[in-house]
């Protein structure tokens, strides 16, 4: 399994976003619009995954949406921006959510979801959740299938101009979550997705680490910092209340 992308909640319009981590020497852009959710994104994508930052376009719609995602986005957002959840990629988002409901493991069902890019192409894809109460507890990740293969998305993306070169020089690490009882989760994610464990604090996916770190104040457990490698420099700053480690 493969980290897809990290959505962190946005006041900023995706204009400003992607204008922000330009003058940071990153090729971030606008993505598009989500029209049935009320939402908008910018993106900045790596070699094998992606950051998404998720804004309110229509909060009418985003209220009216009745999804997951959203739900947890309105959360969110009542208190601050922020990192939101994580996604994984699948290629038999079918067979996950079969293997899940065998597991007791109650899911949304396979649903189906599509982005207005600005070009005015449509990008389509499947989603499925673990249904859980949304709350400040640490979100479980969701999963996502796209209607094309990687080789042939990541080309049409470099056609149309999401990535350039400096985009594939980048790596998303790890995501480094703070949660109240770092053993209690790992154990759950490994039950759920059959992760495996490279030691007692960090979970392994395909092309990045899940690191489990006690939250030491607050009582939102949420992912706390993104590693991204590749830059050559060192920084690390908040950006819309999230923490970014480039190294």
């Amino acid at each position: 399994m493969y980290l897809d992308h990290i959505v962190h909640h946005v006041t900023k319009t995706p204009s400003q976003v992607a204008t922000d981590w330009k003058e940071k020497g990153l090729h971030a852009v606008i993505g598009g619009q989500h029209t049935n959710w009320g939402t908008y994104n910018a993106l900045l994508y790596t070699k094998t995954s992606y950051i998404e930052w998720l804004a309110l376009e229509h909060k009418e719609i985003a209220e009216s949406a009745n999804h997951p995602l959203i739900d947890l986005m309105l959360h969110d957002l009542k208190t601050a921006p922020g990192f939101g959840t994580i996604c994984i990629r699948t290629t038999s988002i079918d067979e996950l959510y079969k293997q899940l409901e065998a597991k007791g493991i109650e899911t949304s069902g396979v649903l189906h979801a599509e982005r207005k890019t600005t070009s005015g192409l449509v990008r389509k894809w499947k989603m499925l959740f673990v249904k859980e109460e949304i709350s400040d507890a640490l979100p479980t990740p969701f999963f996502i299938e796209w209607e094309e293969n990687d080789q042939d998305r990541y080309q049409a993306l470099q056609n149309d101009g999401t990535i350039n070169q400096s985009n594939l020089q980048l790596g998303i690490s790890a995501c480094e979550f703070h949660v109240r009882d770092p053993k209690e989760i790992m154990n759950k994610w490994k039950r759920y997705f059959d992760l495996v464990e490279e030691d007692e604090h960090i979970l392994l996916l395909s092309n990045t680490k899940l690191v489990f770190k006690q939250l030491e104040s607050g009582t939102k457990e949420r992912l706390a910092t993104v590693h991204i490698e590749g830059l050559g420099d060192k920084e690390t700053f908040i950006y819309e209340q999230a923490m970014y480690h480039f190294h």
